[in-house]
């Protein structure tokens, strides 16, 4: 009986730790260009929107050279953004964390030339406020950045959370002036931004169900095993 209750503690131990999963991606790939309302979720649920007056045009939706390699690889293009001195502009994301902890959220996003290179990542808890958490540089204009990243395990008020949200805007990087991506352009708001492979990962504590069908069978022979023993008493 000693294997079948050590094979038991085994599989209750698999079963209890934590898993890691996509909660939710949006690759795009099902995108109608410049129909933001089209921009759903191809794993998960979720919503994006256009965030201070930035818009979606009907062109410029090639996700080649994102790390997707899904057909027909598209992305979430973006322009009108912010002039010279004015509040930033970008996109925002909402997704549900329930059941989940351990946050993070990934991105590939492509500048064109005349694109602000500063990038500035804030969050959310309650969908109102949001709080900076982290900043990028383009290096070069006309480039995909590809598995950019933030880390929100350590802040508990996202885990769990069904309002939580996210945004990605342009950032000022020179005093209050927006710089363009190439070093030897000048930014301007016609300047356009693509967005792929948008992820949000958790850590489940839900039991994969082979497991659980591995801690079943477990028992049941267990079971099966102690009840032959009697009958044979």
């Amino acid at each position: 009986m000693r294997w079948i209750w050590i094979a038991s503690l085994m599989l209750v131990s698999m079963v209890s730790s934590a898993n890691a999963d996509i909660i939710t991606q949006w690759n795009f790939n099902t995108i109608t260009p410049g129909n933001i309302a089209t921009a759903t979720p191809s794993t998960g649920s979720g919503s994006v929107s256009l965030f201070g007056g930035v818009t979606t045009p009907t062109t410029g939706s090639s996700g080649a050279g994102s790390s997707d390699t899904a057909s027909p690889n598209l992305a979430l293009q973006t322009t009108t953004y912010a002039a010279q001195g004015a509040a930033a502009r970008g996109v925002e994301f909402s997704v549900s964390t329930a059941g989940f902890t351990g946050i993070s959220v990934s991105w590939d996003q492509r500048h064109s030339n005349t694109s602000a290179r500063g990038v500035e990542f804030f969050y959310s808890t309650d969908g109102t406020t949001f709080t900076s958490l982290a900043t990028f540089t383009a290096t070069s204009g006309d480039t995909w950045f590809n598995n950019r990243s933030v880390d929100l395990s350590t802040i508990a008020a996202v885990d769990n959370n069904s309002t939580f949200s996210f945004r990605i805007l342009q950032r000022a990087t020179n005093g209050a002036n927006y710089e363009a991506s190439s070093p030897t352009g000048t930014y301007a708001s016609t300047g356009t931004v693509r967005f792929d492979m948008v992820t949000i990962n958790g850590t489940s504590a839900v039991p994969e169900p082979t497991s659980m069908l591995l801690l079943g069978t477990v028992f049941a022979g267990a079971a099966g095993f102690r009840f032959r023993r009697l009958m044979t008493k």
